[in-house]
């Protein structure tokens, strides 16, 4: 008689997705690793591929709130622990700060969020000895989470201290805490479609912004949605897509697209109609740009080069436009890269902004005379995007500034500032679902080169 089989143990549902999120909150807060790179490309967490996409977009979702509510995190727990989170096990932090976020923010039924977080420190041996306090101070906190978020500001403490201060410095308190406020909600999916918005809006079950970038709260894999395959649209912030449209009409333009990777800018560009050169220093980075492009069917020249030393490869009399989307503190970003708050450092700044000095100085003469240049940074520091202006203006006088009208950026007056420049911040375009409001923070400034 043959031996009964029976089925092996298979791992309790949802907990290998936390597993892998408490790996990739030690890659940020503990190993300084940027979430891009533990979530795509060669440097990608090797158990992604074993998720499914309902478990992937837990995990990413699980690492958003927790870095998205971080501070508050902090505190609640510092309330709720005698002696303060254990640091001789990275786990049991990680356990803590899953269960609590999922507790406080997300659909998880409280008794599946302390289970789940007990099992993930249990299955650490340096962490299991934490077991008893991870589901006491869990269990608290179902209880008194809430009370605890209350009694104090949490959306700035959700901010590092530095950039908090900074903020205040440059734009007010009230509009400090509104950028707070904003970059603690989940941002929506924002996609620059190739034509016809209206109708791909309503297809994706979105809506179409002032500036005409579709926006909707569509959820799961990208590739699965309508229109990807076939190279309709792309992934790309409402306020991102602006700088682009700066250049006024590209029909038949030379335009040099420094630091050019993804390629969002470089698409609208080609789209426009615009012959691009697109540049940038990284092959990984420019092969994903060609991926992109070839999957929208479109034209673009590529180099890989370091852009400050990039000798052109347009006529004599140079390009009739210049895009310089700049390298710098991403801190306009924070509502879409939650781990760029804790992985800045006000020290980056200064090292930037030498960067930044030297791609302006060196578009200008890849400019033809008359040619335009467009400047502009994903940062809130005025450092990297006023400050950069003014002293270019000051060290080269062939070049004058252009200022941007309000009707070339869909009415918005409040992104335009005083000076001519653009300045959208996180709190810009409110909307009653704050989900479905919102900028990135940019900066973009429009010069030309004396004829």
């Amino acid at each position: 008689m043959p031996a009964p089989r029976f089925a092996l143990p298979t791992e309790v549902p949802g907990l290998a997705a936390r597993r892998i999120a408490a790996d990739i909150l030690d890659g940020v807060l503990q190993k300084h690793r940027t979430l891009d790179e533990q979530l795509e490309g060669s440097g990608a967490h090797p158990g992604l591929k074993t998720l499914s996409d309902r478990d992937r977009a837990l995990m990413r979702r699980l690492v958003a709130t927790i870095l998205r509510r971080l501070g508050t995190l902090g505190h609640v727990l510092s309330r709720l622990l005698d002696r303060g989170i254990p640091t001789d096990a990275p786990r049991a932090q990680s356990a803590l700060l899953i269960g609590a976020a999922q507790i406080l923010w997300m659909e998880v039924p409280d008794h599946a969020a302390v289970d789940l977080s007990v099992r993930l420190v249990q299955s650490d041996r340096r962490a299991a000895k934490y077991a008893g306090l991870v589901n006491a101070v869990l269990r608290r906190c179902a209880r008194e989470g809430q009370p605890l978020i209350d009694e104090v500001q949490a959306q700035t403490l959700d901010v590092p201290p530095w950039l908090m201060a900074r903020w205040i410095a440059h734009y007010g308190e009230t509009t400090a805490r509104a950028i707070a406020l904003a970059i603690s909600y989940e941002p929506s999916l924002d996609l620059t479609v190739k034509s016809d918005a209206e109708a791909w809006a309503t297809r994706l079950h979105g809506e179409v912004l002032p500036t005409g970038t579709v926006r909707t709260l569509l959820q799961g894999s990208i590739k699965m949605l309508p229109g990807f395959g076939d190279g309709q649209w792309w992934v790309q912030d409402a306020a991102a897509a602006l700088p682009a449209r700066l250049f006024g009409e590209l029909r038949g333009k030379t335009i040099a697209d420094l630091c050019a990777a993804p390629g969002g800018k470089t698409a609208q560009l080609a789209q426009a109609g615009a012959q691009v050169t697109a540049i940038d220093r990284s092959p990984a980075r420019v092969a994903r740009l060609q991926d992109n492009l070839a999957r929208l069917s479109l034209e673009v020249k590529t180099a890989v080069a370091d852009a400050t030393e990039w000798q052109g490869e347009c006529s004599d009399a140079g390009f009739d436009g210049v895009l310089v989307d700049a390298p710098c503190s991403s801190t306009g970003t924070i509502r879409r890269h939650p781990d760029v708050a804790w992985l800045k450092h006000e020290d980056d700044i200064g090292a930037l902004t030498a960067l930044q000095q030297r791609l302006l100085r060196k578009a200008v003469t890849l400019l033809k005379p008359g040619g335009t240049l467009v400047y502009c940074t994903c940062s809130l520091e005025p450092e990297e995007g006023e400050h950069a202006i003014t002293a270019l203006l000051a060290a080269e006088s062939g070049v004058k500034r252009v200022p941007i009208d309000a009707a070339e950026v869909a009415g918005l007056a409040d992104i335009v500032t005083p000076d001519g420049d653009l300045r959208t911040l996180p709190c810009h375009l409110p909307h009653p679902d704050p989900r479905l409001g919102g900028l990135d923070g940019f900066f973009a400034a429009r010069l030309v080169k004396s004829l």
